[in-house]
């Protein structure tokens, strides 16, 4: 594997500048665990696990890897189902290397995460939202484009807003690394980011098709066999965070709500229809939030299937650690064609 270092892997103590997304419930310790073992960083996405899996999930992750990861924790109210300060403390006990913030204000937790002796990461959708960030003292800013797969923080795209999120961070006098989400799949990626001024990428929709992530069979196919126009940007999948604009891969739902001709929460076709259900019989209905996750049958096919606008440049089904090493290795080759072409 090449090597290719940012003040971004001196921050969070790693080897390469690729950060895991915390992907929701399809995140899991054996995701988290490879990403950083293969030198780049995991992350947990825990806001909808109990204070004990919560830990428990910390805990597996320390089993699998000697090396930094860490935890997203979500700050809407809509969907957050217990108080924020009461996670923070049970995230912070278990010795985390960095906690990320996103949809919301994070300003009242961020020395707490200092004090800890983790780093604090903030997603941010504006350059409005990174100088609050700034100012609440954020370590890292991650700045996530609307290309971006899952719940999306801002309406502007990625290459817009990483130079002008890393402007911002040049005219306050900081010295906190900027990271790209939204629309980044591989090395390209990467390299088009460390020429914007950024010091890394945050990648989602790549990860979700890889072995160890804890998707369902068919939501993996999806995404590895989609192109980038066959993802939705909508506020549909609302059952659990209503309001909350996300982006999913088209599918049988899209398609009938469209066909309806995009009906509001109430009337919208086949709402409160039971689509698939977990082993212990618990439901997913249309319109719930819910990603497929292995252990899940039915339609499943029906459900959120949440990827960005990177789907058609997944290519093929990799481990996680693979996907760290030909990132890098790409990035690296572009950054020589780029050094060469500029010598001629």
């Amino acid at each position: 594997m090449s090597s290719l270092s940012t003040p971004l892997c001196d921050v969070l103590g790693i080897t390469h500048p690729v950060i895991q997304a915390p992907i929701g419930s399809v995140s899991c310790p054996e995701l988290a665990a490879a990403v950083s073992n293969a030198g780049g960083f995991g992350t947990l996405a825990v806001t909808w696990r109990d204070l004990d899996r919560t830990r428990a999930a910390i805990r597996e992750t320390q089993e699998l890897t000697d090396d930094p990861f860490g935890v997203n924790l979500v700050l809407d109210e809509a969907t957050t189902e217990r108080p924020t300060d009461e996670h923070l403390d049970a995230v912070l006990g278990e010795g985390v290397a960095a906690v990320s913030f996103s949809f919301g204000d994070a300003g009242p937790y961020v020395d707490r995460v200092r004090d800890s002796g983790s780093v604090a990461m903030v997603t941010v959708g504006s350059a409005d939202e990174a100088e609050r960030a700034l100012d609440a003292g954020a370590d890292v800013l991650v700045a996530q484009g609307w290309e971006a797969g899952g719940h999306v923080q801002s309406e502007v795209a990625t290459m817009p807003l990483v130079p002008r999120v890393v402007d911002v961070v040049a005219e306050a006098g900081a010295d906190v690394p900027v990271v790209s989400a939204g629309g980044i799949a591989d090395g390209r990626g990467l390299a088009a980011t460390l020429a914007l001024g950024g010091d890394g990428v945050w990648l989602g929709t790549r990860f979700v098709a890889t072995e160890e992530a804890a998707a369902h069979e068919a939501y993996k196919h999806r995404v590895l066999d989609a192109d980038a126009d066959e993802t939705r940007y909508s506020e549909l999948f609302d059952g659990g965070w209503p309001g909350q604009p996300h982006r999913t891969l088209r599918n049988g739902t899209v398609e009938r709500w469209e066909a309806a001709g995009e009906p509001g929460p109430g009337e919208r076709p086949g709402e409160g229809d039971p689509v698939a259900a977990y082993p212990g019989g618990q439901s997913v209905e249309r319109y719930d939030d819910d990603p497929p996750l292995p252990t899940v049958a039915g339609d499943v096919e029906d459900m959120a299937l949440y990827a960005g606008q990177s789907a058609g440049l997944t290519g093929e089904r990799r481990p996680a650690g693979a996907v760290v090493a030909d990132v890098v290795d790409e990035a690296t080759t572009r950054i020589d064609d780029c050094a060469r072409a500029s010598s001629e």
